[in-house]
C-alpha cells in the first residue's frame, strides 16, 4: 500500500518582534491549501504595535509588508498592544478574514484597542500626521470578524489543525499549536509548529501555570528575559511591602506605573493580601486608570479560569481586587484631586512604561521631591520614559517641561509576567527530543542572542534569532 505524503511546506516571515520586544507579527504561508482550494493559506500570528521610542512608534504608520486582503486569518496569542495593536489597521487596509483568540483575549482586546485611540491620536498630531492609524469604527469592524475559542478547542485553517493552550502570561493568553497529520501505513503521524506567544512567570498567584508542550518539531519562542533570572515572588512581595512601609515613614507618595492588563491586577492582589493580614500601615491607595478598572472587571468575569488557590479565596468571600483604603478614579477630575490629598499615599496608574496615561501627570508632580518613590514593576522598552528614569536620568522632559528627578527610583523584577531564562529553557526542553529548529523572537538583541546560545549548548537544538523581514522555510 502506497503511503500518502501529506506534508505541508510552510514559510514563516518575521515582520515584528525581531531584535525588539514590540510589534509581534509573523506571517505563516502554507503551500497548496487555501479556502478556495488553490494557492496558499496565509495566516498572521499577532499583529502588534511597535512601542518605546519615537522611531519605533513611527513604524506603525508604515505599510504592511504584505497585502492585508491576502491574509486568510489572524491568530492572536493575547491582548497586549504589542500583539494586537495593529489589527484595526489591518482591517482598515483590506483584511476580511477571521480573527481567532481565547474568550478573555477577545474582551480585553476590545478594551485595549478602543483605549489606545486617544494615545495614537496624540502621537499622530505630534508627528504632524492628519489622523491615527485607525479609528473606533475600525475597531468595531475588527471585533465583528473576531471568533473566540476555548483552550484546547481544535479548529481547522487551510488543512491544518490549530488550538490554543494556556501560556500562563495573562488571563486568556495562549500558546498556539499548529499541527499537520500525515498518514503513514496504518499510522497517523503528526508534526507540530508551536508559537509560544508570551510565556508566563509561573507559578502565578492568580492564573494557571504555563501548559507544557511536548513533541513540537518547530518552535517560535519569545525571549523578553532570555538572558536573566527573576527574583522569586517572596522577594518581590517583600520589596513591595518595604516600599509601602518606607513611603509611610517618609510621608511621601509611592507611584507604581503598571500595565492595565495583568500587572495592575497582580499588584492589587498582593496589596489586598498585605492589607488583609495587617502587614502594612493604613494608607490611601488610588487605582487611577479607567482602563485598569475596566480590565479588572473582565478579570472578575472569567474567575473560572483562575488557579485553584484564587478560586478558593473567592469561595470564601474574598474580593481579590478590593480592600479598605482603595479608591477607584474613573473621571479625570477625580484623578486631578489626588494631588490635593495629603500623603502618604500610593498611586497605581498606566502606562507601565510611562509613555502616556495618567502616570505622566503624577510623575510631573512628584518626581521633584526626595520624599517620593517611583516603583517600576513592568517591562521598560528602550527609548521609553520609564526606561530613561530607570537608567538614571536626572532631568526628563514631561509634557513639554524639564522635570528634575529627585524621587527614589526602584524596580521589582519578580512581578514580571514573562518567563525568565530558566522558564524559557524549561518550556523548550519538553520537546528537546523532537525539535528540528527553534526561532527566537520578541527580545532585545542581547536577550535573544543569549537564549539562542543556551538552546544550542544546553538542549542541543538548532536555534536562530531571525531578523526583520527574514523568511524561514519548514515542513510539517
Amino acid at each position: 500500500m502506497k503511503e500518502k505524503n501529506n506534508n505541508k511546506k510552510i514559510k514563516i516571515s518575521f515582520f515584528g518582534g525581531t531584535e525588539e520586544v514590540t510589534g509581534s507579527n509573523y506571517l505563516v504561508e502554507i503551500d497548496g491549501h487555501s479556502s478556495s482550494g488553490k494557492g496558499k493559506t496565509r495566516i498572521l500570528v499577532d499583529c502588534g504595535l511597535f512601542q518605546g521610542s519615537r522611531v519605533s512608534e513611527g513604524k506603525n504608520h508604515d505599510p504592511f509588508p504584505y497585502k492585508p486582503s491576502s491574509i486568510d486569518a489572524v491568530l492572536v496569542t493575547h491582548a497586549h498592544l504589542d500583539h494586537v495593536g495593529r489589527i484595526p489597521k489591518l482591517v482598515k487596509e483590506g483584511f476580511k478574514g477571521k480573527i481567532y483568540s481565547t474568550y478573555p483575549t477577545k474582551d480585553f482586546a476590545k478594551l485595549m484597542l478602543i483605549d489606545s485611540i486617544g494615545v495614537l491620536s496624540k502621537e499622530a498630531k505630534k508627528d504632524g500626521r492628519n489622523q491615527p492609524i485607525y479609528q473606533e469604527e475600525d475597531v468595531d469592524k475588527a471585533m465583528s470578524l473576531w471568533e473566540a475559542k476555548n483552550y484546547r478547542e481544535s479548529f481547522e485553517i487551510g488543512g491544518i489543525s490549530v488550538l490554543f493552550k494556556d501560556a500562563g502570561h495573562i488571563l486568556g493568553s495562549a500558546i498556539i499549536e499548529i499541527t499537520n497529520s500525515e498518514e503513514s501505513g496504518n499510522e497517523t503521524k503528526k508534526k507540530k509548529l508551536v508559537f509560544s506567544g508570551d510565556l508566563g512567570n509561573s507559578p502565578e498567584p492568580l492564573i494557571n501555570p504555563t501548559e507544557a508542550i511536548s513533541n513540537a518539531n518547530f518552535m517560535v519562542i519569545e525571549s523578553t528575559y532570555g538572558d536573566r533570572l527573576h527574583e522569586d515572588y517572596s522577594q518581590a512581595d517583600l520589596k513591595l511591602e518595604r516600599a509601602i512601609e518606607n513611603i509611610v515613614k517618609k510621608k511621601g507618595t509611592l507611584m507604581i506605573p503598571a500595565f492595565s492588563l495583568e500587572r495592575t491586577q497582580r499588584i492589587l492582589y498582593q496589596i489586598n493580601d498585605l492589607v488583609e493580614n495587617g502587614r502594612i500601615p493604613k494608607i490611601k491607595i488610588f487605582l487611577d486608570s479607567p482602563l485598569s478598572i475596566k480590565a479588572t472587571g473582565v478579570y472578575k468575569n472569567y474567575a473560572g479560569l483562575y488557579n485553584a488557590e484564587a478560586k478558593n479565596s473567592i469561595l470564601k468571600g474574598d474580593d481579590l481586587f478590593d480592600f479598605p483604603g482603595l479608591t477607584l478614579t474613573m473621571e479625570a477630575e477625580e484623578s486631578k484631586r489626588i494631588h490635593e490629598i495629603a500623603p502618604p499615599k500610593i498611586i497605581i496608574a498606566g502606562s507601565g512604561m510611562c509613555n502616556g496615561g495618567r502616570i505622566v501627570h503624577h510623575l510631573k508632580n512628584y518626581l521633584p521631591s526626595k520624599n517620593n518613590t517611583l516603583l517600576f514593576v513592568s517591562y521598560l522598552a528602550v527609548g521609553s520614559l520609564g526606561r530613561l528614569l530607570h537608567d538614571g536620568e536626572r532631568m526628563v522632559n514631561i509634557m513639554g517641561e524639564k522635570i528634575s528627578v529627585e524621587a527614589e527610583i526602584e524596580k521589582i523584577g519578580g512581578y514580571s509576567s514573562h518567563a525568565d531564562l530558566n522558564g524559557l529553557l524549561g518550556f523548550a526542553a519538553k520537546s528537546a527530543d523532537t525539535l528540528e529548529k527553534v526561532f527566537v523572537t520578541h527580545g532585545e538583541l542581547k536577550s535573544s542572542s543569549f537564549l539562542v546560545q543556551r538552546l544550542r549548548d544546553y538542549l542541543g537544538v538548532s536555534a536562530v534569532a531571525p531578523r526583520y523581514g527574514e523568511t524561514q522555510e519548514i515542513e510539517i
